[in-house]
């Protein structure tokens, strides 16, 4: 079927993210992001992160028609504006709804544990990326109880002509199979980082996590020691004096779990009866928003609304007979453990771990939708239709979005500039004789652009514009 394109633009502050386009010569810097020297964990281990691979990720991650029905994608049950969580108790499938609560995915790049999913079943990432797709409930590619089996999907996802183009310019021909879904997947969810947080900025500062941070509050300072400093107990687990020890399972700079961490008291089951097998968690960053809500509720089971609960059941952590694969750590000597936290001491560590929240994760268009409002997306290749492509000329486009006029500065002078739409197609054509050029853009309608500036030499540089 034909798509009419159509460019969308979305407001999430003062930021715009356009969607229904990509522009495969400019591809967003997905493989050179930078992230603090401390942050030392990577589990990427044969599939480093490629701008390529992880655009090709992002469009397969936001894709509905990776579900039987065209009506779910792995975005529906890992939203952006909920650092790629949900709030929902269960995600909706294609066939009822998932069996646990859904977990965010950020700095997933970074966990200390290289195992997916709540009982960790998944022994790396590519491996989890597709197992939902697999899934009768989730996305109903199973193979069985009616459904189509993945190579249905591949067949599928190989008529669209924007896969052909994609699969393409990523792996050299449009060939489907699951490795590539899979790789191309975890690219791009490893690529979802969060490190701009207020605690990062302290950390930066005095470069060491013990020292007190002159951004922090006091309370946020006093949060911090209870999260990192192990308690110390008497001999029937109550603690006598020490911090909170939260630090033992959640391990700062990355605050994801540590390895080979057991069952963590929690066992109810969103289907009823018990679970013991749980023992994964998401990192910490980012369990709140920038605005101090919440993403969502907390546990594989959703059982808890607040942060407040959930230490609570830490700071008395239940008799549960039966559940034998309760973690040590909770149980020292042999006791179950009773921090005995005070009122001032919860919100002390509530107040330290809203500081893990950073602000980019929910507005950075290289991870947000790529298709516009109607399901549609448009791939722009240039470079099989203008010239050869390059990268050495430096320029601006301002003001971005645009109305009736915008100015291009930088290295111009005695190059040609033309306004291109996204099939190609010469809107405007001039000359520049100086470092700086003003153009009239209040005859071209409403959507995105092409700003391309061919320099003396021949070399090519385009940059999108968005006409408000």
């Amino acid at each position: 079927m034909k798509k009419v394109l159509i460019v969308t633009s979305a407001i999430i502050g003062s930021v715009f993210l356009i969607s229904g386009t990509i522009d495969l010569n400019n591809l967003f810097n997905y493989d050179n992001q930078p992230y603090p020297q401390y942050v030392t964990k990577d589990n990427t281990v044969n599939n480093p992160i490629s701008n390529s691979g992880a655009t090709l990720g992002r469009v397969l991650f936001y894709d509905k028609i990776l579900s039987r029905n065209n009506t779910i994608a792995c975005a529906s049950c890992h939203q952006q504006q909920f650092a790629f969580g949900d709030t929902a108790t269960a995600s909706i499938g294609v066939n009822g709804t998932t069996g646990r609560h859904s977990m965010r995915l950020v700095n997933s790049r970074f966990s200390n544990e290289t195992h997916f999913f709540w009982d960790e079943r998944a022994l790396t990432l590519e491996e989890q990326t597709t197992l939902p797709i697999q899934d009768h409930v989730e996305m109903g590619f199973s193979g069985s109880n009616g459904d189509p089996d993945i190579d249905s999907l591949f067949r599928k996802i190989a008529s669209q002509p924007y896969y052909n183009k994609l699969f393409s310019f990523t792996y050299g021909d449009t060939i489907v199979n699951e490795i590539r879904i899979q790789n191309a997947l975890a690219q791009f969810i490893r690529s979802i980082q969060s490190f701009d947080s207020k605690f990062d900025a302290g950390l930066d500062a005095v470069n060491n996590i013990n020292n007190p941070f002159s951004n922090f509050s006091n309370m946020e300072n006093a949060g911090k020691n209870l999260f990192l400093a192990p308690p110390q107990f008497d001999n029937t687990g109550l603690r006598t004096a020490g911090g909170a020890g939260c630090n033992g399972c959640h391990q700062a700079p990355e605050f994801d779990i540590v390895p080979n961490t057991r069952n963590n008291g929690v066992i109810g089951s969103l289907g009823g009866g018990t679970d013991l097998t749980n023992t994964k968690s998401p990192s910490l960053r980012d369990l709140f928003n920038s605005s101090g809500v919440l993403n969502g509720p907390l546990m594989h089971n959703a059982g808890f609304s607040t942060l407040e609960a959930v230490i609570s059941h830490y700071d008395s952590v239940p008799n549960q007979p039966g559940n034998n694969n309760l973690d040590p750590k909770l149980r020292p000597g042999g006791n179950l453990q009773r921090l005995n936290l005070t009122t001032q001491e919860i919100d002390q560590i509530i107040a330290f771990i809203k500081t893990l929240s950073g602000q980019e994760i929910y507005t950075e268009e290289k991870w947000s939708n790529p298709f516009d409002a109607n399901g549609n997306i448009d791939i722009i290749d240039l470079t099989t239709s203008i010239a050869e492509y390059s990268t050495n000329i430096q320029f601006n486009v301002f003001p971005v979005p645009c109305m009736d006029r915008i100015t291009i500065s930088g290295d111009i002078s005695g190059s040609q500039i033309r306004v291109i739409d996204l099939n190609g197609g010469i809107i405007q054509q001039t000359n520049s004789y100086s470092d700086q050029i003003q153009l009239n853009t209040s005859n071209l309608p409403g959507g995105m652009f092409l700003i391309q500036i061919t320099s003396e030499k021949g070399a090519i540089q385009t940059k999108r514009v968005l006409k408000l």
